[in-house]
């Protein structure tokens, strides 16, 4: 046995335990390693809002905090006007839901000459086996579903922690990553942070600004048709409608056509159109001026990277994809030499002329006389080989 075999079979049994060590921790910390992701991009974010408030004079951390402050009044104040809204609606459809059985039950005997009765229908709801069956099913899931709502919110917190610490830190740890780097991948590393950052900032600011030109356009729009809780269902619309690309907008639309159906099954209509017009208006006309100067990606790039980020980390994927992808563009805009795009009408969607065609490739050819002999070829040409 050669003397270098022994020592290459334990080289390859530790590689592979290694191997097998670091899939096995990468596994087991997949759901951490999300979380500061998230947290990440989320300091990247707020990062323009900290940097102007720390260069007039305020220390970082408490600017940090002030900014946090305001991100989770929002966002409570939103959970809390949004629940109060479905709490609403769902006790006057408790309420109303005698008389929309009534009716439904009256059609029933009207249209098919049946002689049923509420009373009827309630026993036999009430003595289903699968009614008891559904009841049995909710109560042992209730220990899950607060088990599912302690891990998220433990979940938030550590999101909230790290993103506190990456914005409140942001010098030091840029100091602390450029430190093991030579000067020139240093200048490298320093540039990409400041593109991430433009970038994810101004996603994140030109979404919320369309969100609230969105919020209050649907908001007058349910005003004028009388439909209940609109501030809430404005702000519902603005939020999901700007923060889930291309298809967000009717997503966002369904609430709002439901509860405007409960008043008006027309008002619905009504909801629909205006959402399909207001997706053209902001396709074409809105997002286009603020966000040129931001995030200026094309739609289809835009809808895919979504796409591909859900499909790679679930609903968090779908989040950063779109700050991600422009900070990517932006970064590989600079290293990719372009060069002058020549003046042709196929560039343009044109088709080249035939005659031109046939001029071109007359070029060069030698004109032939009536005798059939060739003649001298015309200044500029060169004679066939």
């Amino acid at each position: 046995m050669p003397g270098w075999l022994p020592r290459a079979m334990v080289l390859a049994l530790a590689l592979y335990a290694c191997f097998q060590l670091g899939s096995w921790a990468f596994d087991q910390l997949i759901g951490l390693l999300i979380n500061i992701l998230l947290a990440f991009f989320l300091a990247l974010a707020i990062e323009p809002a900290v940097s102007r408030m720390a260069s007039r004079g305020m220390r970082r951390g408490l600017a940090t905090f002030l900014v946090f402050i305001a991100v989770l009044s929002a966002a409570v104040g939103f959970i809390l006007l949004l629940g109060s809204m479905l709490a609403g609606q769902i006790l006057d459809m408790v309420e109303d839901l005698p008389a929309y059985l009534d009716s439904v039950i009256n059609w029933g005997n009207q249209t098919f000459r049946t002689k049923l009765s509420r009373v009827d229908v309630q026993d036999s709801l009430l003595h289903s086996d699968w009614l008891q069956k559904y009841v049995q099913n909710s109560a042992t899931g209730v220990l899950d579903v607060s088990t599912t709502v302690l891990g998220g919110l433990f979940r938030l917190l550590t999101i909230f922690l790290f993103a506190f610490y990456f914005a409140a830190d942001g010098p030091r740890l840029r100091r602390t990553l450029c430190s093991v780097l030579p000067p020139a991948h240093q200048a490298e590393v320093l540039r990409a942070w400041e593109i991430a950052v433009d970038k994810t900032g101004g996603y994140l600011y030109s979404r919320g600004l369309m969100a609230l030109v969105s919020g209050v356009a649907h908001y007058v729009l349910l005003v004028i048709l009388g439909v209940p809780y609109a501030p809430a269902l404005a702000v519902w619309v603005g939020l999901v409608s700007q923060f889930i690309p291309t298809i967000g907008t009717y997503l966002a639309g369904a609430l709002p056509m439901l509860i405007a159906f409960t008043v008006n099954p027309w008002y619905a209509l009504w909801v629909l159109g205006f959402v399909v017009v207001y997706q053209q208006f902001e396709n074409y006309v809105l997002q286009p001026k603020l966000t040129s100067k931001t995030v200026d990606i094309h739609p289809a790039v835009a809808f895919g990277s979504v796409v591909a980020g859900a499909a790679l980390m679930g609903a968090v994927g779908a989040l950063i994809a779109i700050p991600a992808i422009a900070t990517l563009q932006a970064f590989l805009g600079a290293y990719v030499k372009r060069y002058k795009v020549t003046d042709d009408p196929r560039m343009h969607g044109g088709r080249r002329g035939r005659r031109g065609v046939s001029a071109r490739a007359r070029m060069g050819q030698v004109l032939r006389k009536p005798d059939g002999r060739g003649d001298e070829p015309e200044s500029g040409t060169d004679a066939p080989g």
